[in-house]
């Protein structure tokens, strides 16, 4: 199924759903426009019945340029905020809904294009992908793209890539944990499919509780960290679909989820 959005489009084959940044003439940059558009699909699919697993792909050579810079000249100051509050709910969005986000990265992803990929719950690249954060270049430091960038690398990885403005390539962003793997460019559907298909078999209510419970234990200590989980852990036992999957495990068949 289509969706008419003027930035995205938007297929749904249950259980999996796919967005394509479809703005290949500006390099698909994350435009005000663009942002408010991608959040809004994203909510909307995950309200959509069946709909698992996301994958959020681009057309064109560039997965993304990061934010259109004619949005960046000669603005208030409240414009500013603005901007960088919508592309901070876009981030927070993608964290928060039930269904994993696989980032598809087909080409260059770069400043806050490369934010998206790191806020992404998953990711997988051609082999010919290049990532960077190069805003320091342009005399503006790329200090919301850190946030997630940081997170997935590190400090010093993330900070080498923020003071430099280098790309590094698909295979190093593997190795630094910005993406899960590199593959060929001429595989890339194909393995990203494969890696959401492996998502969708599990239960749909399993899948959401654990990804909620990993974005709110990532940064407590230890000690909060399974003061929390466990309760999440108990929670989730009671759960159909737990009760389920247990016994089908021990009577040796297949579970049949109800995301229940």
């Amino acid at each position: 199924m289509a969706t008419p959005y003027e930035h995205l489009l938007v297929e749904t084959a249950a259980p999996l759903a796919r967005i394509t940044l479809n703005h290949p003439e500006r390099r698909n940059a994350l435009s005000l426009a663009l942002m408010q558009e991608l959040t809004a699909c994203l909510r909307d699919l995950s309200q959509t019945s069946g709909v698992q697993v996301i994958t959020l792909a681009a057309a064109g050579n560039v997965f993304s340029a990061g934010h259109d810079l004619r949005e960046l000249r000669d603005r208030s100051v409240s414009d500013y905020r603005q901007l960088f509050d919508v592309c901070v709910t876009l981030m927070e969005t993608i964290q928060r809904i039930p269904q994993p986000v696989i980032a598809e990265v087909q080409g260059l992803a770069t400043a806050a294009g490369c934010q998206l990929v790191a806020t992404c719950d998953l990711a997988v690249a051609a082999e010919s992908a290049q990532f960077a954060t190069p805003g320091v270049r342009i005399g503006l430091f790329c200090s919301t793209p850190m946030v997630a960038l940081t997170r997935a690398v590190g400090r010093k990885r993330a900070l080498e890539m923020l003071l430099t403005g280098a790309p590094i390539a698909a295979r190093t962003a593997v190795e630094w944990g910005l993406i899960n793997r590199a593959v060929p460019a001429d595989a890339l559907r194909g393995e990203t499919e494969t890696l959401a298909q492996q998502i969708a078999a599990a239960s749909s209510l399993t899948i959401g509780l654990g990804k909620q419970a990993f974005y709110a234990q990532i940064d407590l200590d230890q000690a909060k960290a399974y003061d929390y989980t466990k309760e999440v852990m108990s929670l989730n036992a009671l759960a159909g679909d737990a009760q389920e999957g247990i016994g089908a495990f021990l009577e040796k068949r297949a579970a049949c989820w109800t995301g229940r």
